[in-house]
């Protein structure tokens, strides 16, 4: 167990220092190969996704997946140290990616390794380093779950203070055209589509989906974008604006989408429908190991792969989202430390 958090916060440390921004992860691939050859664990390669099968899988039996996602965002200009340089202080190992999500991705690694040798377990176990979550490309998970073996059950390695999220809002962004008259602005004009910006905006604001889920509350439904005009002179024919949909298990995006549509006083043109809600059951025995241990449980706001999976997920991790991609990103040495026994014990209560 010592080796395994040792050469953890080691392999950590080495993806730090290698950018891997979303589709360009072959460095961090190159990382997690070396890790597999120092454990004799075979592996595969899809593009820079790197994955392995426990050794002793038997087709009668169902498969566990353990996931995280090796591809960060880019840093921003609010950095005061080198987002490259995994420097530790006062117990922070500090690094682009630190905490979303390399703290889960080499503590669920080390879990696999550990019960990678261990026979007769009740499932069969798979560990996928994943790419391009951040961006859900076209290569992340979702891209290429038809190249693995059939999942039914997945653990996503997301920071999450070594709690359970059970449940995770999908995500619809809607890109709205609001449409009027173009023209000179020297000459009257009654339908400026600059000048329905706020009632509109408003109607947005005000919009409350009926149903409210128990674990991830209502839909939330935020304006992040506006755009309009090219020139002082010119009434501009339509406005553009963006729509940000956090979308609860009580909705499928089609029917949040369908709904919008309907009443909106706007054009909407979704950009995809497919990152829908994601749950567990509360009494799924996966979460009744963790609850046995002094876990708790929530419903999550934030997005991750657990959107593409169909199967029973939970999100389960070390480290804080409240970290992630902020300025002089960090995760506490103790919280590694801590989640790669937690995560051996929660399976070994399903194993």
């Amino acid at each position: 167990m010592n080796e395994l958090i040792a050469q953890s916060i080691l392999l950590l440390k080495k993806l730090i220092k290698k950018p891997s921004f979303s589709g360009e992860e072959t460095a961090t691939a190159a990382c997690l190969i070396e890790w597999f050859d120092r454990y004799e664990i075979p592996y595969h390669r899809i593009g820079n996704t790197v994955y392995a099968l426990h050794s002793a899988i038997d087709s009668n039996k169902p498969t566990l997946l353990l996931n995280s996602h090796h591809d960060t965002v880019r840093p921003n200009k609010g950095y005061t140290k080198d987002p490259f340089d995994p420097i530790i202080e006062e117990g922070k190992l500090y690094g682009l990616g630190s905490n979303d999500a390399g703290g889960a991705l080499v503590s669920l690694l080390a879990t696999f390794t550990h019960f990678y040798v261990i026979k007769d377990l009740k499932y069969n176990l798979i560990f996928v380093a994943s790419v391009e979550e951040e961006t859900a490309g076209p290569n992340s998970l979702r891209g290429i779950l038809k190249q693995l073996p059939p999942v039914d059950l997945a653990i996503v390695g997301e920071p999450t203070q070594m709690q359970l999220a059970i449940a995770e809002k999908g995500l619809v962004v809607l890109d709205a055209t609001i449409s009027g008259t173009s023209g000179h602005a020297a000459h009257p004009n009654e339908d400026n589509p600059i000048y329905k910006v706020p009632e509109i905006i408003d109607w947005f604001k005000n919009f409350r989906f009926e149903k409210t889920s128990n674990q991830l509350g209502p839909v939330k439904m935020t304006v992040t974008q506006l755009q309009a005009g090219s020139q002082h002179n010119v009434v501009p024919a339509e406005v553009k604006m963006v729509v940000d949909v956090r979308v609860n298990d009580c909705y499928s995006n089609q029917e949040v989408y369908d709904l919008l549509r309907k009443n909106a006083p706007c054009q909407l043109q979704p950009r995809s429908l497919h990152l829908n809600s994601s749950s567990i059951p509360i009494d799924h025995p996966l979460v009744k190991a963790g609850v046995a241990l002094g876990r708790t449980t929530y419903g999550s706001p934030t997005l991750s792969d657990m959107a593409a999976l169909t199967c029973p997920s939970l999100k389960l991790g070390p480290g804080d989202s409240t970290r992630s991609h902020q300025a002089d990103e960090f995760i506490y040495i103790h919280e590694i430390e801590e989640a790669i026994p937690l995560y051996i014990n929660i399976l070994e209560q399903i194993l």
